[in-house]
């Protein structure tokens, strides 16, 4: 049984939402206020201009002032309404299949600028160069402010997504200190995103899987200290608590993941299960069988039927297993019919051949045909 490895591929199904897909990205960013404050229910309006869509896209910000959308890859307007009214807006952004695209939005900003141009450009259409030379030295400089500041975020966002962009091109390569420093960098540069945050503590926890000792615990411990950092971002978010819950088993800090798992649980009750087989696989891992016996029979109960993580708890109920007086091996009750349930649910599963050699192993019998009991019996008119 190759458990570890099917362990971290469990794991990888449930990663954060970032870009994976050859066509899909993400586009995300965080909305701040006049008062310099996130902004909660925010719309953010996402419009197609390189081909002809319907309707436009559109999601909210949390009370974080974040927002996240998942879209094909292409080129968009993105507008921030308030309470139906445009306050600011990014035309021409283009997305890329490989990296999140960040767009942030600063209603200060914008509002300063607005009142520039408003004050600027008294007689409207726009800025002509005799307004201009009309402009008071205040107008002048209100909007050579705000030309800077525009300037500034600008560089700013290029340089958040060439960090990001840096970091998930290491990620692939395997380059996961270049990952690790790329990653910071852009954390530095703004650490409100979440999705920067997740990637950092992924780095954490591959470069600890080429490590051992203390480099390894090191490691892992930041990746958990990682994980801490986007969830304060966004506390909602199922797969991130199961992640951090994952991380945390294999820095055999069970009793906390635990806790984190109940956490993601609460939130989806939907993928629960997935949940549990997951923590199983790393307590079998850490040689905790009889921990990974419970959560494999919790995955069982919350998302039945589960025939993988019944044949994961028929082997953690075989290992159980004693001799008595005479020699003679003695199962714990449940063994065979863990078995015998995976081949009900799965009998061309990926552990169907072991399944039936751990039966005949059991002494167990396999019952291959079904026979309905009502037949035979008269039908009544």
């Amino acid at each position: 049984m190759k458990i570890r490895t099917m362990a971290v591929s469990l794991a990888g199904l449930l990663a954060i939402a970032l870009p994976s897909f050859a066509q899909i990205t993400t586009l995300e960013g965080v909305v701040t206020g006049t008062d310099g404050n996130p902004v909660l229910g925010a719309v953010i309006q996402i419009s197609r201009v390189d081909i002809k869509t319907k309707k436009p896209y559109s999601a909210k910000t949390d009370k974080k002032g974040h927002y996240i959308y998942n879209l094909l890859m292409g080129t968009y307007d993105v507008t921030c309404l308030i309470g139906d009214v445009e306050k600011d807006h990014m035309n021409g952004v283009k997305t890329s299949p490989t990296a999140s695209k960040i767009v942030n939005f600063d209603l200060k900003a914008a509002a300063d600028n607005a009142a520039a141009i408003q004050k600027a450009a008294t007689a409207g259409g726009g800025i002509s160069k005799d307004q201009e030379r009309s402009m008071t030295p205040e107008q002048r400089k209100a909007l050579e402010e705000y030309v800077n500041k525009q300037k500034e975020n600008m560089k700013k966002n290029a340089a958040l997504n060439d960090a990001y962009n840096a970091g998930k091109a290491a990620m692939d390569n395997k380059q996961y200190d270049a990952a690790i420093e790329n990653f910071s960098k852009a954390g530095e540069i703004d650490p409100r995103q979440g999705a920067v945050w997740a990637s950092l503590a992924q780095a954490y926890e591959q470069l600890a899987k080429t490590k051992t000792g203390a480099d390894f615990d090191t490691n892992m411990q930041k990746a958990a200290e990682t994980w801490t950092k986007a969830l304060a971002l966004n506390p909602d978010d199922a797969g991130l608590h199961n992640n951090y819950a994952l991380t945390l088993a294999e820095g055999k800090k069970f009793p906390e993941a635990q806790a984190e798992l109940e956490k993601a649980a609460t939130i989806n009750p939907a993928g629960a299960g997935q949940y549990y087989y997951n923590l199983g696989a790393l307590e079998v891992n850490a040689g905790q069988n009889d921990a990974a016996s419970e959560t494999f029979k919790k995955a069982i109960s919350i998302t039945p039927p589960y025939a993988e993580a019944f044949y994961q708890y028929g082997l953690t109920l075989m290992a159980k297993a004693s001799l008595d007086k005479d020699g003679k091996t003695v199962f714990v009750p449940g063994t065979a019919e863990a078995f015998q349930k995976y081949l009900e649910l799965t009998p061309d599963g990926p552990h169907a051949q072991e399944a039936k050699a751990l039966l005949g192993t059991l002494g167990a019998t396999l019952q291959t045909e079904y026979k309905n009991p009502d037949a035979g019996k008269k039908k009544k008119k």
